[in-house]
């Protein structure tokens, strides 16, 4: 039974990947908090603007995992974001100021509080390291000298 259950798990979470795909003029809805729109497809890029928890956007045009976006509610504001901050079924936008962000980025990709509990009863897995990963943070600065340092690319795409 609880390889059947993880197998299902699998298979949805794949379904998802392989169905996250976006088209010129489709619209799209913010599924994470909050998704800072960039002047590029680049990491450092500029920021040009912040999307919330339910706004709805328009797709301009797609790169890779990336679509440039226009908001509905702000035609002004468009930016890139990756694909993956976004949705194809509308989202009831509402107060998330009680909902924390992990809470968010989960009901974004099909998750709960719910399920990830049932997951740890019915499966003998540790998620204390993802818990600890998703807590660590690094300042854009210090990425920036990282890459700097070690001579790497600037997160920009050719």
């Amino acid at each position: 039974m609880k390889k059947l259950l993880f197998l299902s798990f699998i298979i949805l979470v794949t379904a998802g990947f392989l169905s996250a795909q976006a088209a010129k003029g489709e619209t799209l809805y913010v599924a994470v908090k909050t998704v800072t729109l960039k002047s590029n497809t680049g990491f450092f890029s500029n920021n040009i603007g912040t999307l919330y928890y339910g706004d709805i956007v328009t797709v301009l045009q797609v790169n890779g995992k990336f679509v440039e976006v226009r908001s509905a509610a702000k035609s002004s504001l468009t930016g890139w974001t990756t694909l993956s901050n976004l949705s194809a079924k509308q989202i009831v936008s509402g107060n998330t100021t009680s909902l924390s962000f992990n809470n968010v980025g989960m009901a974004g990709k099909g998750f709960n509080h719910e399920l990830e509990e049932a997951y740890k009863k019915s499966e003998n897995l540790n998620y204390a390291n993802v818990d600890k990963s998703e807590a660590t943070t690094v300042q854009e600065a210090d990425i920036s000298r990282f890459l700097e340092d070690g001579l790497l690319s600037n997160g920009h795409n050719k």
